[in-house]
């Protein structure tokens, strides 16, 4: 019998009706709207809890920034200390923040500066001004499944329909016309076109973002020869080359996936598992386009009320220092191996075409051929499999988001158990499937 089934959902559902009242569609971002509706009271480690009582197996991680564990003791207990002394001020600066941006620099290869905000779709917003304010141009390129916020300037071009590929697609309803237009949309992975691009329009560019592993639509991985055009191109060009690290960031290494790929960008935009899960994000850059920013005597404003608060400081300093001895990506990249490959044997003997796949922690399972160069090649996904898969998942407990291309997360307290349990209901769901 599937958790779903053995409680009611009665007190749930009447949550979510008064919510609804509220609050429109009763939820606070668009990408949590779930039916049936899922209201929740507790977590614990792996574990969450919904109004009815209902237990989870947390495989979700609110999109990736619990990388520890929910409730994590070393870092609640940092920031109840910290709220034993000290709150917003809003003037100087606090220890706690200088401590974190010495964090970043020490850890993170473009980190010369540091400023810190509150989401990651604020940090990218002040990359892309201080890029256009630095090379007083105005064009922005990013890449088809790419997603770096919700503001005008980059919002389009995600999952985006197939007779929409190689267009602009916006993706909201009242962005300004004239930002989708400064802002072009390349292939992941595509160094030819992003040759042609620089050959036709380098003088005008001011920035190439990219997440450096596309985990919006799952996990792509970046080749090495793109990875470096990206980096020769930007320079010769004289444009600034952004990696949006708010995904990859400290969940698959402290310096972030340039640490790992060997390429060093301009700037990079870092949130999520920085805090466990308490709202934070970093703009980190080289020193010469940080110090454009007036905080430095520069003429790039840069402000926010809630910027370094002392909560969001102590719970990453917190989660830093206990990522830096390493154990935390061994024991999480080992459990991710054993995902992938304990999914792959399963869809392989049951004769499913999939293809299970992700990196370190982040695991998926594509329901296709192997292989996966670019969003493109994620067309051939079956997405209402995918759907389904999920959607079985959620029901047997596995907490995952029941929306195709979206990746599985493993933290820190995740037992061998727990992937046990996970590696079973993804047999049962799909031998299921096959019934």
């Amino acid at each position: 019998m599937s958790v779903v089934d053995a409680v009611s959902t009665e007190r749930s559902r009447a949550w979510d009706a008064e919510a609804r009242k509220l609050i429109p569609g009763g939820v606070n971002s668009s990408t949590r709207k779930i039916d049936p509706p899922m209201v929740f009271e507790r977590a614990s480690g792996s574990r969450v809890w919904d109004a009815d009582g209902r237990e989870y197996i947390d495989y979700h991680a609110a999109f990736g920034p619990i990388v520890l564990g929910h409730c994590y003791s070393k870092v609640d207990s940092r920031v109840v200390e910290t709220l034993g002394k000290l709150d917003i001020v809003g003037l100087g600066a606090t220890e706690l923040e200088i401590a974190l941006a010495r964090k970043l620099r020490e850890h993170v290869p473009s980190a010369e500066a540091v400023h810190f905000c509150n989401s990651g779709s604020e940090a990218t917003y002040n990359a892309v001004r201080l890029s256009r304010a630095v090379t007083g141009r105005k064009k922005l390129v990013k890449f088809q499944g790419c997603y770096h916020g919700w503001h005008d300037y980059l919002c389009m071009n995600i999952i985006t329909p197939a007779d929409k590929i190689g267009k602009p697609d916006p993706g909201s309803a009242g962005m300004m016309p004239e930002a989708i237009e400064n802002t072009l949309v390349l292939t992941f992975n595509s160094v030819d076109e992003l040759e042609e691009t620089f050959r036709t329009q380098g003088s005008e560019i001011a920035a190439v973002i990219l997440e450096p592993i596309p985990h919006n639509i799952g996990c792509v991985m970046p080749e090495p020869a793109f990875l470096q055009a990206l980096r020769d191109l930007t320079t010769k060009h004289g444009s600034l080359l952004i990696f949006d690290e708010v995904i990859t960031g400290f969940r698959h290494a402290l310096g972030g996936y340039q640490s790992i790929c060997g390429v060093t960008p301009d700037l990079s935009t870092f949130a999520k598992s920085m805090a466990n899960g308490y709202p934070v994000a970093a703009l980190c850059g080289k020193s010469e386009y940080m110090h454009r920013f007036a905080t430095g005597g520069g003429d790039v404003f840069f402000a926010g009320t809630y910027n370094a608060h002392p909560l969001a400081m102590a719970a990453s300093l917190a989660t830093i220092e206990a990522l830096e001895s390493g154990e935390v990506y061994r024991h999480t990249f080992a459990l991710g191996d054993r995902v992938r490959k304990g999914l792959q044997e399963i869809v392989d003997r049951l004769g499913i075409k999939a293809w299970a796949t992700g990196f370190g922690s982040v695991v998926l399972l594509y329901f296709k051929e192997p292989g996966a160069r670019n969003y493109t090649d994620l067309l051939a996904c079956d997405m209402a499999a995918d759907v389904s898969f999920r959607r079985g998942l959620l029901e047997r407990g596995s907490l995952v988001l029941p929306m195709a291309l979206k990746r599985v997360h493993i933290s820190a307290t995740h037992t061998e158990h727990d992937i046990d349990l996970f590696l079973e209901h993804a047999e049962d769901v799909l031998s299921s499937s096959r019934s």
